[in-house]
């Protein structure tokens, strides 16, 4: 019940208020709102990849892995880390916007949903990173904020970093910057204001099915295999805030 009324409200909230673009003001308050986004992001991801295995369970059909499972899913695992409850938004700081990511992810579960439930399929191509590209685009359809998951070793081409991605991945692979760092700057992009915040990624055990090694080797989607160790530097989620 919990799940099917935020997922009610959720949609009230993006078509209340909400155009296709969304500015902010300069300053932390931008920098908290692109990490908030980020751990929205990661949270989804996260439950993606605690279940693939079952997505991608050819003996199955209906696996009970809907949007409105991922949505309960994030719910906690964000409160769990914030301490904050999206499920009572008000009060919470950039709700609207983070209602907006929210729903992002569930409508990116939902279009998946008969790919995940087919039959006699094993790997359905429903992945982390695919289901952090829609929910990015989605979102940015909603609120003209991108986010994204970027790194010298992408595969899909909306990943590639453009040259202020590709200085800060440089800097995020230098030894000497701290570990887990992240990095924040007001610059311009296209001619307008923005806010661009990189936090970096680092290759997890379940990352390496797909990533690790021995590298050259094709993985279960066909590609090849980049040869990661876990710890290493995967790349970084990169958030564009539009500002006035």
């Amino acid at each position: 019940m919990r799940v099917w009324l935020v997922s009610v409200m959720v949609g009230a909230v993006c078509c209340v208020g909400m155009g296709n673009s969304l500015v902010h003001g300069k300053g932390a308050d931008d920098t908290e709102l692109a990490q908030l986004l980020i751990e929205l992001l990661r949270a989804g991801r996260a439950v993606v990849s605690e279940h693939q295995s079952l997505i991608n369970d050819a003996s199955k059909g209906e696996k009970g892995f809907t949007d409105k499972f991922l949505v309960s899913q994030v719910l906690d695992k964000f409160k769990a880390k914030t301490r904050m409850d999206l499920s009572r938004p008000q009060g919470i700081p950039h709700a609207e916007i983070l209602l907006a990511m929210l729903e992002s992810q569930h409508e990116a579960v939902r279009e998946a949903q008969l790919i995940i439930n087919k039959q006699g399929i094993a790997f359905k191509g429903f992945v982390p990173s695919v289901f952090g590209r829609k929910t990015g685009q989605k979102l940015f359809v909603k609120t003209g904020i991108g986010i994204k998951l970027t790194g010298i070793d992408y595969r899909f081409s909306g990943n590639k970093p453009d040259d202020f991605e590709a200085e800060v991945l440089r800097m995020f692979a230098d030894p000497r910057h701290p570990k887990g760092q992240r990095y924040a700057k007001v610059t311009m992009l296209n001619g307008n204001p923005v806010m661009r915040v990189m936090d970096p990624e680092y290759a997890s055990a379940s990352c390496l099915t797909c990533h690790g090694g021995p590298k050259g080797e094709r993985d279960m989607s066909g590609m090849k295999k980049e040869g990661w160790k876990e710890g290493d530097l995967a790349g970084a989620i990169s958030v564009i805030l539009p500002l006035r």
